[in-house]
């Protein structure tokens, strides 16, 4: 354990997680590249930069950055309106900056305040997108290279699914079933799970070059053709791999347009880093807690390398550290060595690459995503009550139809709503139910007593008949709000004179300026005796 907290330690324990990540990263960074409209190496740059750099940066022992599919639309919009790849890079330039800011002021602690099942809905969430997303992949219909980010968005194509029903390719189905089979062993089975320098991804894509190859020289129909192959560039000299690196162009920074780029990016990539970080360590088994204004400033620096070397703006991806978690990572050295696979392949060895199936990668995350989104995760908060199962639910559907941060503020605020509902119905109880027939009454006031609760104390007084008795008791109140307690005042001095009502309050300091609460204090107040 001591080595998984050194930067270099841990390299045997991780390298097996780290090589997962890669597997899985590789064809992503690909993915968002070209559905961003970018050149495809710089969702590979981006990639490495996020294991490498922010990987090192960041404190967090789970999480791993790289191009991100909720910045998709963004980058593809900005890239679009600005009419050139190097402009767009300037933009990023100035996320990046805008991000080191944010981490300077400590705005990572907003993250504080995201609720553990709104957290937890956002993981299923994101499990049931990567499984409705690599589902084409592993029949070989592949539409879409990324896959489609939602399911009801655009209300259900019924012909998406019956032309996914009419494309299927057998050939890609047996080496899913095989992939399949490969990582249920590895994780089933003791004697393949002690072999952790061999992990199951691995062997599961090997198995699937292996099954097409075998296809191929057999002129099979079962073949897997280019188009459902992991696909990168592969330049034939050095000066050719410098072509496919595009530098940005600084005269960008001359258009308010690029500002504005660059503001949305790094507003929206700061929300998406703080959620995943949430998530990454609620998936660490051990617990830790990751610095969150640190990992702001380690994306800073990560999008200003990312686009001064012509890659797209990243953010920490919940896919590729949910994958990392699942695959035992103990450090962040996963995270590295994952940038340094991407790093060492793609210059050395992408022709090999280029013959891993879609349908082999697909099958190590729909098991990954099943791990999001297992049913046994609905059945807890389920058993929890509505008060956690509904804002949990509600995160899943709203994020699974709409996206990531639309999908979050709607599970937030219907925690907020079931959070002021219980502070309201909760600010005090009441020794007897029906106000009207009661002669006397005990009002025992809750822990803390905002402005929230000033509504329903205030009915409640309201509706006490005169000539009765009213028993206040804050004794156990650490907290009572300004406005609450004038009111209090008030019913005690005013109206209880007027209608000869008597008043015990109970643990009140006699001024409310300075309140706090006192177990020796006991004011006696009724209709004949001021506060």
């Amino acid at each position: 354990m001591k080595k998984s907290n050194s930067l270099f330690g841990g390299i045997k324990e991780n390298f097996p997680s780290g090589l997962v990540v890669f597997l899985v990263a590789l064809p992503l960074c690909l993915g968002i590249a070209l559905a961003s409209g970018a050149p495809p190496l710089s969702g590979v740059i981006a990639g490495i930069v996020g294991g490498l750099v922010v990987g090192a940066l960041s404190n967090s022992n789970i999480s791993v950055s790289g191009p991100a599919a909720g910045l998709t639309a963004i980058v593809l919009t900005a890239i679009t309106d600005l009419g050139a790849f190097e402009l767009f890079l300037c933009a990023g330039i100035i996320a990046g900056l805008i991000q080191l800011v944010l981490g300077f002021i400590r705005a990572g602690s907003i993250s504080n305040y995201f609720p553990n099942n709104v957290i937890e809905g956002m993981l299923a969430a994101i499990g049931i997108i990567i499984i409705i997303k690599q589902i084409p992949h592993a029949l070989g219909f592949d539409n879409d290279y990324e896959g489609n980010e939602t399911l009801f968005s655009n209300g259900i194509n019924f012909n998406y699914f019956s032309e996914l029903m009419g494309a299927v390719h057998p050939g890609a189905i047996i080496v899913t079933l095989v992939s399949v089979g490969v990582l249920l062993a590895w994780d089933k089975i003791p004697a393949l799970k002690r072999l952790k320098m061999l992990p199951g991804a691995l062997v599961a894509v090997a198995m699937g070059i292996l099954l097409n190859e075998a296809f191929k020289m057999s002129g099979s129909s079962l073949a897997i053709g280019t188009e459902h192959l992991v696909s990168l560039p592969v330049p034939q000299s050095l000066d050719d791999f410098k072509n496919l690196v595009i530098l940005p162009d600084f005269n960008g920074f001359l258009n308010p347009k690029v500002w504005i780029v660059g503001a949305t990016i790094a507003i929206v990539a700061s929300i998406e880093t703080l959620l995943c970080i949430e998530a990454s360590d609620r998936l660490d088994v051990q617990r830790r807690i990751t610095d969150t204004n640190l990992e702001l400033k380690a994306q800073g620096i990560g999008n200003l390398i990312s686009s001064f070397i012509g890659g797209l703006p990243m953010t920490s991806v919940v896919v590729r550290s949910s994958a990392n978690a699942n695959a035992g990572a103990t450090s962040k050295v996963s995270a590295m060595i994952h940038g340094v696979l991407l790093l060492v392949c793609v210059l050395t060895i992408p022709f090999i690459l280029n013959l891993i199936p879609l349908s082999t990668l697909a099958a190590v995350l729909l098991l990954v995503g099943y791990k999001l989104a297992k049913p046994a995760t609905f059945k807890h908060f389920w058993h929890l009550g509505k008060f956690q199962f509904i804002p949990f639910v509600a995160t899943v559907v709203a994020i699974v139809a709409t996206d990531l941060l639309k999908g979050v503020g709607i599970g937030l605020a219907i925690s907020v709503f079931y959070i002021l509902q219980g502070n309201m119905k909760r600010a005090y109880y009441l020794s007897r139910e029906k106000l009207i027939d009661a002669d006397g009454i005990t009002m025992k006031l809750a822990e803390e007593v905002s402005f929230l609760n000033k509504a329903a104390i205030k009915k409640t007084l309201k509706n006490i008949k005169s000539n009765s008795t009213v028993k206040i008791d804050a004794r156990g109140t650490s907290y009572i709000a300004t406005d609450v307690l004038e009111m209090i005042q008030d019913f005690a001095n005013i109206r209880a004179k007027e209608e000869d009502i008597n008043v015990e309050l109970l643990g009140f300091k006699t001024s409310y300026r300075d309140y706090e609460t006192d177990e020796d204090s006991h004011i006696v107040i009724t209709h004949k005796r001021a506060m």
